[in-house]
């Protein structure tokens, strides 16, 4: 071909090739896109971006890892979920900055989870991934190298190239599921709390559903957990002391050993467990059902409220295990040792972990078995955003995994009832004989009797009855005293009027223009509660912590002062007046006692900082009851009776309990015939009645007035939502709202809260309005 026949071909035939820019980062051979969820709480940008995987990450740049990569301007923080061939993105990709590291530290599972709590409570995928995956100690994550794959099913570290990490599930997911995975034999249709009827659904990873579990002869029966089945079952450890077809603590409850069967099984029974009382401890079940399961071929996450709790379970799993086949998580490990024991989870190394909330995301393989210690307790209500419970974080995680459940606690909370009213879960209780056998005896100390003896009985803190329970209790071992208020004297009055003791002085810092605020004179003063600290100290202010020594009555002119409310320490200080011979010992907020010896000793203690006493305690006496039950609470009476068992749970069986207050009412009288059962049907029944969760479901919008009411303009709620407020909650201007649509609609109103946040925050609006759906702190 000549010159000039150039001028017949197409333009494009004559155009150069384009050669690709200096610099330009060569993408990846093969799935060249990565999917990021970026560290950004912004609502309106909670989706996974794409970026272009250069050719020198291909190896190193898998589902799961650590990535560091350009978002507006600014190099932030994200994790990989998967690896794709193309992007719905039109224009150019910005590439991967870095891989922080090799390690997959978010599973498939665990990302799934984190997206439907994400869905669940209106929050975002960034949010949930900073409570899941703890941040990295590069010398804890290069001490021990990374072991070769498990070769069991179940979810674990996805091979190169897997978009298993991005599971997402759908919009309606987030609430409890709708399958069933546990139940007794005579169950074979179990639904969704809240939902109206019952679908025939079979079981996960079960073939025939119904049918199957008709022809099992155990009495709590469930299909197998996806990949379960390919894991044989392994001999019981020798040093457990027990037979591993032994019922062990479970059999004093007639569905103990089929339960346990089911765990050694595979299968994934649901459970909602009232422990017994008389000093035997509850972790000795835990610790049994965690083997079942670990001989079943799967894992076990178990969650507790609090430290002292983990080192309970923690004893009692060390028990019932091989060493080195659990690992426990706390707080107080310290960085490098909890992110090292969290990788031995991660890596397969150890099949079981107890914690407190933080373990509900704990990345075990192979999920066999989720148990909750005591939910009632607000230690599993996490305080970061979106304020996920664990409760329901660990009953969401069971049905993605086909996995067990197990709630336990002395007493039963309104939600764990609502899930065996829906027959998602099954009770397990001991039988009505044993209970009395071991349940101690309960007096209150309102009687007529004992107000006939003792005229001034009304009126006395400590009435004869509870002396004579103190002094007879001594004399065989340690004696506890509950005591709801920590501190000396936390509120005081004027001896003379009997007006409440408030701060005189005026704020620590004041605004440049206070008549901003719509306040003038007094209405500037602080007007914190006064209290005191010892028995010859000047009263302070609990609010700005002042002290005030020359404090006088703005109403009479006194200078004298009262207590109102008696604390832990004063308590302690009058006891050991009292019964100068005997030691004192106190456990609250300044010092929590793990345990005490069975030696005669006065044990002052706040809720939930109560001792373990070898061999339990000889007489109890819970003071105060008022306290706990005039609380502006819609869980008073719940969380009262749950204190007080929890305490009686301390004592040997038959021991004297005297509880202060009125036999009348509902909470004593299911602590009188330790019947917590009927007390928290009554609870769902009256919260069913008046709308209030778990039979509705519930979200608050709290900020600036201004900010609360545009959104609740803005908001498009489900129709048949309900908009209660919004009303004053403090005197700075914030307001709350909150908004209840029936249980099967809580996916629906979470979304519409989210898309509001959103708008707002593209928008850019100065005032935060914070939303939490089911919260514990309603009224």
């Amino acid at each position: 071909m000549t010159d000039s026949d150039d001028a017949l071909l197409p333009l494009d035939a004559v155009r150069p090739a384009v050669v690709p820019s200096k610099g330009a980062p060569v993408p990846a051979p093969d799935l060249p896109v990565a999917r990021v969820a970026v560290d950004n709480p912004l609502p309106h940008l909670d989706r996974p971006f794409d970026y272009l995987v250069p050719a020198s990450m291909h190896e190193s740049a898998q589902p799961g890892v650590r990535v560091r990569v350009r978002f507006a301007g600014k190099l932030v923080d994200g994790f990989l979920l998967e690896r794709a061939g193309r992007s719905e993105h039109t224009g150019a990709l910005t590439a991967l900055e870095r891989v922080v590291s090799p390690e997959r530290v978010l599973t498939p599972e665990i990302a799934g989870l984190a997206r439907a709590v994400a869905d669940r409570y209106a929050g975002t995928l960034a949010d949930v991934l900073r409570l899941a995956v703890p941040p990295r100690h590069a010398k804890a994550e290069a001490e021990t190298p990374v072991p070769a794959p498990r070769s069991s099913g179940g979810s674990g570290t996805p091979a190169s190239g897997s978009s298993d990490v991005s599971e997402t599930p759908a919009s309606g997911s987030s609430d409890v599921p709708e399958t069933p995975a546990s139940g007794l034999s005579d169950v074979p249709q179990i639904a969704a709390p809240g939902s109206s009827e019952a679908p025939e659904i079979a079981a996960p990873g079960s073939p025939a559903g119904s049918e199957a579990a008709a022809s099992r002869p155990s009495s709590v029966s469930e299909g197998p957990a996806p990949g379960a089945s390919a894991v044989p079952e392994t001999p019981a450890p020798a040093s457990s002391g027990v037979p591993e077809t032994g019922a062990g603590p479970w059999a004093s409850y007639p569905d103990g050993a089929s339960f346990l069967a089911a765990l050694r099984d595979g299968r994934a029974p649901r459970a909602v467990w009232q422990a017994l009382p008389g000093a035997r401890g509850w972790a000795p079940e835990i610790a049994h059902a965690v083997r079942a399961t670990l001989h079943g071929g799967r894992s076990a996450v178990v969650v507790v409220p609090d430290g002292r709790d983990v080192a309970l379970a923690d004893a009692a799993l060390s028990e019932a295990l091989e060493p080195g086949d659990h690992v426990a998580l706390t707080a107080d490990l310290g960085p490098a040792e909890r992110y090292r024991r969290w990788l031995r989870l991660l890596r397969g190394q150890a099949r079981a972990v107890v914690g407190t909330r933080a373990a509900m995301f704990a990345p075990v393989a192979d999920l066999g078995l989720v148990a909750i210690w005591d939910d009632g307790d607000d230690l599993h209500a996490e305080r970061l955003a979106p304020y996920p419970h664990a409760r329901e974080v660990l009953a969401l995680r069971a049905h993605r995994s086909g996995a067990a459940m197990l709630i336990g606690g002395h007493t039963r909370t309104a939600e764990a009832t609502q899930l065996i009213a829906a027959r998602w879960a099954r009770p397990i209780v001991a039988a009505r004989q044993t209970v009395r056998s071991l349940a101690p005896r309960v007096r209150p100390a309102g009687e007529d009797a004992e107000l006939a003896k003792d005229q001034a009985a009304r009126a006395a803190r400590l009435p004869s009855l509870a002396w004579r329970a103190l002094r007879q209790g001594l004399e065989e071992g340690p004696v506890l005293v509950q005591v709801p208020r920590r501190g000396y004297l936390p509120a005081v009055a004027c001896q003379q009027c009997r007006a409440p003791a408030r701060c005189a002085m005026p704020p620590t810092r004041l605004a440049d223009r206070p008549a901003q605020l719509g306040v003038s004179g007094d209405a500037q003063l602080c007007h914190g509660p006064l209290a005191l600290r010892a028995g010859h100290a000047a009263p302070f202010c609990r609010w700005c912590g002042r002290v005030d020594p020359g404090w006088r009555c703005p109403h009479c002119g006194g200078a004298r002062l009262r207590a109102v409310v008696v604390g832990a320490r004063r308590t302690a200080e009058e006891l050991g007046r009292a019964f100068p011979s005997t030691p004192v010992r106190t456990s609250g907020r300044d010092g929590v006692l793990a345990s005490v010896t069975a030696a005669r000793a006065l044990v002052v203690a706040t809720p939930g900082a109560e001792p373990v006493a070898e061999g339990g305690y000889a007489a109890a006496v819970l003071l105060d009851a008022w306290s706990l039950l005039g609380r502006a609470d819609l869980r008073a009476s719940e969380e009262a009776l749950r204190r007080w068992m929890n305490a009686a749970a301390l004592l040997r069986p038959g021991a004297e309990l005297v509880v202060l207050a009125d036999a009348g009412l509902p909470a004593v009288q299911a602590l009188l015939r330790w019947d917590p059962i009927t007390h928290a049907e009554r609870e769902l029944a009256d919260r069913a009645e008046l709308g209030f969760p778990p039979a509705v479901r519930m979200a608050t919008l709290t900020g600036a007035s201004a900010a609360v009411r545009q959104m609740l303009d803005e908001v498009r709620l489900p129709a048949e939502a309900q908009v209660l407020g919004p009303v004053p909650i403090d005197e700075a201007g914030q307001e709350r709202a909150m908004i209840r649509v029936p249980r099967p609609g809580g996916a629906v109103l979470a979304a519409a809260l989210k898309g509001a946040s959103g708008v707002r925050a593209a928008r850019k609006a100065p005032d935060v309005v914070r939303v939490s759906v089911d919260p514990l702190d309603l009224i």
